[in-house]
């Protein structure tokens, strides 16, 4: 199964005419480990408003659910 991080470093907007440019960054992993290794250091980068990770399916692995796997915990 094939992992996807969509990231991007503003809020989208989604409308009928956005153009390429405007479209989030894709990255696909194999592993799930890999993609939320990957993940990790995005938000750590802390230069991105938004990153998400999903599988084949196209279920969405984000918000919470995403940091407690990240390992993230409640300061």
């Amino acid at each position: 199964m094939a992992y996807r991080i969509f990231y991007d470093a503003k809020i989208p907007v989604f409308a009928g005419n956005m153009r390429c440019e405007d479209a989030p960054r894709t990255e696909i992993f194999d592993t799930e480990q890999e993609a939320l290794q990957r993940a990790r250091e995005l938000i750590e980068e802390g230069d991105w408003h938004a990153v998400a990770v999903s599988d084949d399916s196209g279920e969405l692995l984000g918000g919470i659910r995403l940091q407690l796997k990240l390992g993230f915990t409640a300061e």
